[in-house]
């Protein structure tokens, strides 16, 4: 382990002792917010500070070992010792990787058909129902918040709310375009199509995360339309937000009550903004990168579904299963564990 490492680690239990001495403060247990966030932070902490503790000692008795390796014992000693060593570095380097503060929260996941007309809408149906199987199967509660049905069956766009402990830490691999090849029902000659949907999986924002000026915001009342435009509703139950800073634009008529409305399409806004910021700032850090779903052509994708072969390909990370019927049942989590690996090996990288 390299002196800046080290250097590192050392910050890291000073931070740790520092929490425990005002864990300590009478004080602090008179303030709720403050002490709850203490806990947290001593929790994210105890593990790791644990292990470096352990290599530490482990150091330690290593350099006594060696010191005696003329002795059969103490050399085996020794070679037990640097093992652990080589794992309690590797499992400290992991603790390290920022977690990323939005795992915990619930998610709002948006749905548009793509490129292909009316087997787009088809297919944008496809994934909700996927999706809908995926969060059954983890335990999580999905809310259809808006739903714009296409005439042929399927949806040119469905908005949802899932809720349960992680759901964005098993959701937010999703974002992006989903690409499918199939035969249409539609299609007499038989012709593969290509078409896609788009995902865009945000954190739900609470109120605490984002500040939304209710000045900057234009509320709109109108009557629902149904597929087609027809009148669903004979009273101004539909709700449109404008925020005008940004241009965003959040409509919801799915309930019939016109405050039920407005409350979700203020939960949709504050989780767009929340992820405008959070992408800004780390735009700002990594540099500028595509946004998750870009213009839904069938190019930008990061998944293809292909019927004919029975296969699903990530091509974010180049995996290909082989059982498309059980990955529309729901079964997501070889794709989900693997952009996960992935992506924790891409920041072990950058922890040197």
């Amino acid at each position: 382990m390299d002196t800046t490492l080290s250097d590192k680690l050392s910050e890291i239990e000073a931070a740790f002792e520092e929490v425990e001495s005002s864990l300590a403060d009478p004080e602090v247990h008179s303030d709720p917010s403050q002490l709850a966030e203490l806990g947290k932070r001593h929790s994210d902490l105890k593990e790791t500070v644990a292990q470096i503790r352990r290599w530490r000692q482990a150091m330690v008795d290593l350099g006594e070992a060696r010191e005696m390796s003329d002795d059969a014992d103490m050399a085996a000693m020794a070679r037990e010792l640097e093992k652990e060593i080589t794992d309690l570095e590797e499992r400290i380097k992991r603790g390290l990787v920022p977690k990323d503060p939005n795992d915990a929260k619930d998610v709002i996941v948006e749905i548009r058909s793509g490129v292909g007309g009316d087997e787009a809408a088809i297919w944008a149906g496809d994934l909700y129902r996927m999706y809908q199987k995926y969060t059954e199967r983890l335990g999580f509660r999905m809310e259809a918040m808006d739903a714009s049905e296409s005439e042929t069956g399927g949806y040119d766009k469905v908005t949802l709310s899932v809720k349960g402990n992680g759901a964005f830490s098993k959701l937010k691999y999703e974002g992006g375009v989903h690409r499918v090849q199939r035969v249409p029902k539609t299609e007499s000659q038989g012709r593969v199509h290509t078409s896609t949907a788009t995902v865009a999986v945000l954190p739900e924002a609470e109120e605490v995360d984002i500040e939304i000026d209710p000045n900057d915001v234009r509320v709109d009342v109108y009557r629902s339309t149904g597929p087609g435009g027809q009148s669903v509703n004979t009273t101004d139950s539909a709700v449109r937000l404008t925020h005008e800073p940004t241009g965003i634009v959040v409509s919801m008529q799915d309930e019939k009550s016109q405050l039920q409305n407005k409350d979700k399409a203020w939960r949709v806004l504050r989780a767009r903004l929340l992820q405008m910021e959070q992408e800004k700032a780390a735009a700002e850090l990594a540099g500028a990168r595509k946004s998750q779903v870009g213009t839904g052509g069938r190019s930008e994708k990061i998944r293809t579904y292909n019927y004919k072969d029975n296969r699903v390909t990530d091509h974010r990370i180049g995996l290909t299963i082989k059982r498309l019927d059980s990955v529309l049942e729901g079964d997501l989590d070889d794709f989900v564990e693997a952009l996960a690996a992935a992506e924790q090996a891409e920041k072990l990288s950058g922890v040197e």
